[in-house]
């Protein structure tokens, strides 16, 4: 067998198979494995989180249902719903979460409140924006303390305040006035003080109760970002910073500073320069050939920035404008197509190239496997995507 390169594409896809647990031997059991294995899953699309860990599971729609997913999520509390890297909502191992936390969700929230105080201070809502909005915060986390679980309109009816409207966009087509609720309670998730707790509905639901959070004991944000960085290059590594940075939602230094206090070793990216830590330069053993459907937003094809080595030239029918990933189709380390569900549960597939007859079969496998774990639940994207649209008309 031909050895491979650390940085070659053929090593990174070896990698991909089995650190993002989607080879069959490296599969898993539980949802918590899943979320250990990518650091942390998408969670503004709720669906895909269930999605992300069924496409990871031992024996597909068998191993990790829909009650084990909640289970980890709202009894056990394995997992943890919080705003993470680059102000993007994830499900986080809660032993993890507070690195997450000090990493890049303090500096989240401290920008999140320069924000919101400087347009209310625009508004003319109060001469001192920021005591009137300690203020609200204050009051917020007192009637959800009293009620114990509570949604944002309930709260809103407790704390007149969080009514408040803003106007967005003044004189645009899209724009108009909206309540400062979300924008409050969200803040006061992001550092801390509350936390999301189960959605008023069925698994797909993005209609989640707050409720009282306990805060975690403080640490570096250095030693935080490290950790992180860390983590991130043994699930995604080897990869240029660049990647990094853009995952973190870090400044370049805190990415270079971060690196800096790790022991790490270059690695050619097939002409890009890229890093690896120094004690994980050895091959990964070859996977047998493995199909996937990932969901929307899944935490692999949204882990780098620089996705040619698996993506190839299909973004433009696979991604929405914002740099949102839809449901994908995968062959053995690279995205070859992407599916959707129609209206009446079917679970389709459309090939953007053609990886072989048994490649094909394979992913026929998988579709039907999906569909039979979904049951009468319909999934519908949050960001809509060229392909999924049509495939699922």
């Amino acid at each position: 067998m031909t050895k491979r390169s650390l940085g070659s594409v053929a090593e990174r896809r070896a990698r991909l198979a089995r650190r993002h647990l989607l080879a069959a031997p490296a599969r898993a059991q539980t949802a918590a494995e899943v979320a250990a294995a990518m650091i942390a899953l998408h969670g503004s699309d709720p669906a895909s989180v269930y999605l992300a860990a069924w496409a990871r599971s031992v024996d597909g729609h068998r191993a990790i249902g829909h009650a084990a997913v909640e289970r980890a999520l709202y009894k056990d509390q394995e997992l943890l719903r919080m705003l993470g890297m680059r102000r993007t909502m994830f499900v986080v191992p809660a032993g993890l979460a507070p690195v997450v936390q000090a990493a890049c969700t303090d500096q989240v929230a401290e920008r999140m409140r320069k924000g919101l105080i400087r347009d209310l201070a625009t508004a003319g809502v109060a001469a001192d924006a920021g005591r009137w909005l300690d203020e609200v915060g204050d009051a917020t986390v007192k009637a959800l303390t009293a009620r114990g679980t509570a949604t944002g309109a309930e709260l809103a009816r407790d704390e007149p305040r969080l009514r408040t409207q803003l106007v967005y966009a003044e004189g645009k087509s899209y724009g108009g006035s909206a309540s400062i609720t979300s924008r409050v309670l969200m803040l006061l998730s992001a550092e801390r003080r509350i936390a999301r707790g189960r959605p008023r509905g069925g698994w797909t639901s993005s209609q989640y109760e707050w409720m009282p959070a306990d805060p975690w004991p403080s640490g570096s944000a250095a030693d935080a970002r490290t950790e992180l960085a860390r983590r991130w290059l043994l699930a995604f590594g080897p990869a240029p910073v660049s990647d990094l940075q853009w995952w973190t939602g870090w400044t370049a230094g805190q990415a270079r500073a971060a690196l800096g206090q790790l022991a790490t070793a270059e690695a050619d990216l097939d002409g890009t320069p890229g890093v690896v830590l120094a004690d994980d330069q050895d091959p990964e053993p070859a996977a047998e050939p493995w199909a996937a459907l990932l969901p929307a937003l899944d935490p692999t094809p949204m882990g780098w920035r620089e996705r040619g080595w698996f993506l190839g030239d299909h973004g433009p029918a696979l991604f929405d404008r914002s740099g949102n990933i839809g449901p994908t189709v995968w062959w053995d380390g690279r995205i070859v197509g992407g599916w959707a569900q129609r209206p009446d549960g079917e679970v389709v597939f459309r090939l953007l190239e053609d990886p072989g007859s048994a490649a094909t079969a394979a992913i026929g496998t998988e579709a039907e496997s999906l569909q039979a774990w979904l049951g009468p639940t319909r999934v519908t994207p949050r960001f809509r995507t060229p392909l999924e649209r049509e495939l699922s008309a």
